[in-house]
């Protein structure tokens, strides 16, 4: 999993200095923190919806839902065709799933350690 993630958190972080150096006029250790805290923010709230949703949330939402749509709707779709249709929670791939968790946890790990350094100097 590791060899998949290092590549992809290296390109974000090139991401995130094109970011600040587009953005701002100069290269500057505040900037390149607001930044970084930006784009993880954007990783934790995909995390977090992809935690919610693969914990079976969503799940009896959904099926309530489908049962109205069948209920409401003109074309009569057995119940059990609405059944058998996946889950939220089992939409959820489980690869894009820990790739989330792993851009979010190095990116905030970036920025506690940015942090540190523009505290210390």
């Amino acid at each position: 999993m590791l060899k998949r993630n290092v590549p992809f958190f290296a390109i974000n972080m090139f991401i995130i200095s094109l970011l600040v150096y587009w953005t701002s006029p100069g290269f500057t250790l505040r900037q390149f923190l607001n930044t970084t805290f930006y784009v993880s923010m954007v990783y934790l709230l995909i995390s977090l919806a992809a935690y919610t949703i693969k914990g079976g949330f969503y799940d009896g939402i959904a099926f309530g839902l489908r049962r109205s749509r069948h209920v409401i709707s003109k074309h009569k779709e057995s119940q059990d065709e609405s059944r058998e249709k996946p889950r939220p929670s089992e939409k959820i791939n489980h690869i894009f799933y820990k790739a989330m968790w792993f851009q979010c946890l190095s990116l905030l790990g970036v920025l506690v350690s940015l942090l540190i350094i523009y505290n210390g100097s």
